[in-house]
């Protein structure tokens, strides 16, 4: 599994609708607005660095509104909530 967190400039007039697209898109597991430098983060999850440069060079960057964006590839992922639902078994 590779994941990566991507960071979106959008145009102001389209953030909600580049945030709808993105969302329905097969890999794009949640997409967030936010506020500061970026308009949208996008969280990928896809199977393989091939699936992830189709989802984000053949897919994402096409949306029209995007003015621009940078993509952050996770090595290892560090998640309380694994945490926490590992020590409920008793593991």
């Amino acid at each position: 599994m590779v994941s990566a967190v991507v960071l979106l400039t959008v145009e102001r007039a389209r953030i909600n609708d580049v945030a709808e697209t993105l969302a329905g898109m097969k890999g794009v597991s949640e997409v967030y607005s936010v506020g500061g430098r970026y308009d949208l983060v996008a969280i990928i999850r896809v199977n393989d660095n091939d699936s992830l440069a189709e989802l984000i060079t053949n897919q994402m960057l096409l949306v029209d509104g995007i003015a621009d964006s940078e993509t952050l590839i996770a090595f290892r992922v560090f998640s309380r909530h694994d945490l926490e639902k590992m020590f409920s078994i008793g593991l």
